[in-house]
């Protein structure tokens, strides 16, 4: 039965790069060397969204494992989302600057390290400290996959090249949680972090074999933001730290020094990005209305979203009594429905405009949010896992692909890689707050896992929370969202290819 995508899954791809250094691309789709820089793409992206929909279900294992509580758990999702939501923009900057297969094949070769130290770690702060390289190295592969596909092929061939990487990309989210399942029921945990190894190698010898180099001539003679990007992620990890120890500790003067410290860095980060020359946060972007709504109903949405997935496949293990496997296979509908409805649901938006389904989607999602309530450890999955799986499957197609694409309009073309980005790490932060806080306000710490019962209650009140988010979510863009106005006259089909999904951060649609 069933499944759950961990929160710190980049499901969503990689942000499309800046302008410039990707109109030059010679390679055409449907030949060799096209299909191996393909092939090469989508595995590298596979390696961050298989290993990140296995960790959720890992969690319970994890836990006995090393007899750690409920915030224990937290920091093996949080320590990941720290530091690639803290470096992701940077990193795409380095890329863009230093050379995106060069970046990439590094960044593949971090996370390959990384995950063998995860597999390989004797206690949990290894551990963490081991899944938060893990995030280093997803922030430095996790731009360079697209962007290589843009920069790479010829204009005529990228969309053919780009809807296959998301194709593709897809069916390697819907593998994980099988595959994942299986290894933590049959064998152990550790080697859901092994088998990004073999994976990790193969790529490296595609990369280096058939990868074409390319940089962004604009870059040239520009800074790197460094001093934005330690604020940013020292802040989080801050806000994160206080957040997460807080309740435990009754709030205690390290988390709330550990809270202050980090909301203080995140306001330097603000300031900082406002004065510097060449910021990795454009605060200009925000001046429009449409892109701070979006991403304001992206926050909300992915936020509820990420929190109740963190808790989910403890409640299926811990509480319903399911195996690893069936946990690890529980949400496939949901991929299913994603795969099957998310390019229509674009399509939709393009002819309609985005209000009407960003404002019916979220509550859709909600709806199914607050329907996992039923899930108790008496019921079935096709009485009680199933319905609320697909009505928030239909409402994340819904609503996901016009986000993104909202997201990306209202910025100027000349700044649609970054804008993409940043909708990105809005989904990633706002995925990471929430697993922070939301067990705390749904009265789950310590050891409340260990008790089903107590679990339980807790993981009712957090559904309930987290759907009334997404409804308040479906509120704000009903009264922040404006549909574009259209031209006098026929026009023309746009063009736009969305990528597979994650749970934890938008689809990019990509311009050609």
């Amino acid at each position: 039965m069933g499944s759950s995508q961990s929160s710190d899954a980049p499901i969503g791809p990689p942000s499309p790069p800046a302008s410039g250094g990707g109109s030059g691309g010679t390679l055409h789709y449907g030949t060799g060397r096209g299909r191996w820089v393909l092939a090469a793409t989508v595995l590298g992206s596979a390696l961050a969204s298989i290993d990140a929909t296995v960790v959720g279900i890992a969690l319970p294992a994890i836990g006995r494992d090393f007899g750690v509580g409920v915030s224990g758990l937290q920091w093996v999702v949080t320590a990941y989302i720290l530091t690639l939501a803290g470096l992701l923009l940077v990193a795409g900057s380095l890329g863009d600057r230093y050379g995106r297969k060069r970046c990439f094949v590094i960044g593949v070769v971090w996370f390959a390290v990384a995950s063998g130290l995860c597999g390989v770690a004797p206690s949990a702060p290894v551990l963490i400290a081991a899944r938060a390289l893990q995030g280093v190295g997803a922030a430095l592969l996790t731009p360079g996959s697209l962007a290589i596909l843009q920069a790479s092929f010829a204009p005529q061939d990228r969309a053919k090249a780009i809807g296959a990487w998301s194709g593709l990309g897809g069916v390697a989210s819907a593998i994980g949680p099988f595959l994942g399942g299986w290894l933590v029921q049959a064998l152990s945990w550790r080697l859901i972090f092994a088998i990004n190894l073999p994976l990790a190698a193969l790529v490296v010898v595609l990369a280096v074999r058939h990868v074409p180099e390319s940089r962004d001539p604009a870059t040239v003679g520009t800074r790197i933001d460094v001093t934005g990007g330690a604020l940013v992620t020292l802040g989080l990890v801050g806000l994160t730290y206080g957040l997460i120890e807080g309740p435990p500790s009754h709030w205690g003067a390290g988390a709330l020094t550990a809270l202050i410290t980090g909301a203080l860095l995140l306001v330097g980060f603000v300031l900082w990005e406002g004065r510097v020359r060449a910021p990795m946060l454009p605060l200009s972007l925000f001046s429009s209305r449409q892109f701070s709504a979006t991403n304001a109903v992206t926050f909300v949405l992915y936020g509820a979203l990420g929190g109740e997935l963190f808790l989910l496949p403890i409640q299926l293990q811990q509480v319903c009594g399911y195996s690893a496997l069936e946990a690890g296979i529980a949400l496939l509908p949901l991929t299913v429905v994603m795969l099957a409805l998310s390019a229509r649901s674009g399509a939709l938006a393009a002819r309609i405009g985005p209000r009407l389904q960003m404002s019916v989607g979220p509550c859709l999602v909600g709806l199914g949010l607050m329907m996992l309530v039923r899930i108790d450890a008496t019921g079935t999955y096709l009485t009680e896992v199933l319905p609320a799986v697909l009505v928030f499957g239909l409402g994340l197609a819904t609503t996901v692909a016009p986000l993104t694409a909202t997201a990306l309009s209202s910025a100027p073309a000349s700044e649609a890689g970054v804008a993409s980005a940043v909708n990105n790490d809005v989904a990633r932060t706002a995925s990471l707050i929430a697993v922070a806080v939301l067990p705390a306000i749904a009265g789950i710490t310590g050891s409340a896992y260990l008790h089903p019962a107590q679990f339980s209650a807790g993981f009712h009140k957090a559904s309930l929370v987290s759907g009334v988010l997404c409804v308040l979510g479906g509120l704000m863009a009903a009264a922040l969202i404006r549909d574009p106005r259209r031209a006098a006259g026929p026009q023309p089909p746009a063009k736009a290819h969305l990528s597979h999904c994650a749970l934890d951060a938008p689809p990019q649609r990509t311009g050609h």
